[in-house]
């Protein structure tokens, strides 16, 4: 019997160590930051994939997993055509490893699939399969960013959860403000985690940001026990736009421009924050946690 997308808590408490401990096979920890949006255009995936080349531009190993599984946009966004993507996973036909395409500065993508909807509604099973697949990984890397889907989906919870850095963009719109002041709501009182990462986004000046950071701060400080840290404002940057129409990234293509050195910035913050040393579980952990705990529940069941 298949089992639909919706996890119990205590099923999701077991997948918020999944990707916190990430282990490879040299023991080396994989930081992993999930890059979220209460909503659609806020340039979630603008802010992942270009502080993932500027990552790169340091030295750093970066693998960029598209988890908006539904409406993948990130090899879409960087002209990369992607022969297989993460249904090839799911169904068998490939490991993760054969579906990475290589971006700018040599980043990796796993690809998800556009229009899609099964990949919207993954199952018990293929949501375990997908965790395996990452533990199972050969390739090497130092920085996993998760670029989520919008909204408040179970998906988008699991990895945020999951994640050691939550990364919450905002720009200076109503609707950003309120639905990202629900994600962060939902993250922090059903899932635990307390603190968040913000990134002002397609601000006009410092100013503008740091005002926008002061309008969340000031709601979930009145409602909700959480940390904000504003680590980042990127500035509306015409450059940005032409990027796009050359399916660039803005990082690349005008290096200079001032959205360009808002992403390097953010990259150096990255590389000061620490991974945990302290063992929160690891992929293998969680799967063994999510395969055996149907069985036990079961038997508890029967007793």
């Amino acid at each position: 019997m298949t089992l639909p997308m919706h996890l119990s808590k205590d099923m999701t408490r077991d997948q918020a160590s999944g990707l916190r401990m990430m282990n490879q096979p040299n023991n080396d920890k994989v930081k992993v930051i999930a890059v979220s949006g209460g909503k659609g255009g806020v340039g979630k995936t603008s802010v992942s994939i270009n502080t993932a080349v500027a990552l790169a531009e340091k030295g750093k190993r970066v693998l960029v997993l598209d988890a908006d599984l539904g409406l993948a946009n990130v090899d879409v966004m960087l002209g990369i055509r992607a022969e297989k993507n993460l249904s090839h996973v799911l169904s068998g036909d490939a490991e993760l490893d054969d579906i990475i395409v290589r971006g700018p500065k040599g980043i990796g993508i796993v690809p998800a699939t556009s229009g899609t909807q099964a990949m919207v509604e993954l199952t018990q099973a293929q949501h375990a399969g997908l965790i395996r697949a990452f533990s199972e990984m050969r390739t090497q890397f130092d920085i996993l960013i998760v670029d989520t889907a919008a909204g408040i989906s179970d998906m988008v919870l699991s990895f945020s959860r999951a994640s050691q850095d939550v990364l919450i963009v905002v720009c200076d719109e109503p609707t950003s403000i309120t639905d990202a002041y629900a994600l962060i709501k939902i993250l922090s009182r059903e899932h635990g985690v307390f603190h968040f990462k913000i990134v002002a986004n397609m601000v006009r000046s410092l100013r503008e940001g740091m005002e926008l950071f002061a309008k969340l701060s000031k709601v979930t400080d009145r409602f909700l026990d959480v940390a904000l840290e504003l680590v980042a404002t990127v500035p509306f940057d015409e450059n940005l736009r032409k990027a796009v129409r050359k399916q660039k990234l803005v990082v690349e293509a005008f290096p200079k421009s001032p959205s360009a050195i808002a992403y390097h910035g953010l990259a150096n913050k990255i590389m000061t924050w620490p991974v945990p040393q302290q063992p929160g579980g690891h992929l293998e952990f969680f799967v063994e946690r999510l395969v055996q705990r149907k069985p036990v529940e079961e038997g508890r069941a029967s007793e």
